[in-house]
């Protein structure tokens, strides 16, 4: 099979789904979606061009439009499409079991996601039970250092590729408990991997605690997080080990399942 350079010629190159690959990464990175003008002026593409691709985009559900706003959005189906899976079997499609039986044992919210680049992203959640639950929208996307599911996906990369990130990703503070230095999350993902599961305790946002576990591929590495989030006052710290215990077991049925033809 032939392997196309990083340059590629003009026989093998595409303009076309080079800009549509653009357009979606440039509103990728942006929180607040773009405008047709913003698209064209960022990009130095002509407003026409950009029209025809993102409506071609929009049509196909890629992207949504605000139509007060005009800003076009990513959809889920992005996420749908490059979800993870392992011998013809989609992750979502056999963790939703697991998911919702975890969320009936300890009644909080639970949710799932994965990593992209240097950043994670909640594939699906089964929402709590009380009154007062946490929820967010699938897509939703989480850095790698202060938050239970980044922690762990990152302290379950390969040793090489989690050194790089360790190197790279930013370290900013969201609240008082945010890990900032880089070595002291460095042995933090020596802890996770030690003891098989990852903890925050507000150190993203103020209240709320989390306990993550890994799903794992047949070489032993994350393919994906599955934690719990609630409030700090009903998930105390003096329960992260039985959260722990519970989150692993729920993370194994959907792994088993996984490998199982």
């Amino acid at each position: 099979m032939e392997r196309l350079s990083s340059e590629p010629d003009s026989a093998t190159f595409s303009p076309g789904v080079d800009r549509a690959l653009e357009i979606l990464e440039r509103l990728g990175a942006s929180e607040g979606g773009l405008t047709l003008s913003e698209l064209s002026a960022t990009l130095g593409y002509p407003k026409n061009a950009v029209f025809r691709i993102t409506n071609t985009l929009k049509a196909r559900g890629y992207l949504s439009r605000d139509e007060k706003t005009l800003r076009f959005r990513l959809t889920e189906k992005l996420l749908r499409v490059s979800q993870p899976r392992v011998e013809r079997k989609g992750l979502i499609e056999v963790s939703m079991d697991a998911l919702r039986a975890l969320r009936d044992e300890c009644r909080e919210t639970v949710q799932i996601g994965r990593r992209f680049g240097d950043e994670g992203v909640i594939l699906e959640q089964v929402e709590g039970l009380h009154p007062l639950r946490i929820s967010v929208d699938p897509g939703l996307r989480f850095p790698l250092h202060n938050n239970a599911p980044g922690k762990l996906l990152l302290a379950f990369m390969p040793e090489a590729a989690r050194v790089a990130a360790l190197r790279r990703i930013p370290m900013t503070a969201s609240t008082p408990r945010t890990l900032i230095d880089r070595h002291e999350l460095a042995r933090e993902c020596a802890r996770i991997r030690e003891q098989g599961y990852s903890v925050d305790f507000a150190e993203a946002d103020e209240g709320i605690h989390c306990v993550a576990g890994p799903i794992l591929d047949a070489r032993g590495e994350a393919i994906a997080a599955l934690w719990i989030s609630a409030p700090s006052r009903r998930l105390p710290r003096a329960s992260f080990a039985e959260a722990g215990v519970q989150v692993r077991r729920a993370c194994s049925v959907i792994t088993d399942r996984l490998r199982t033809p």
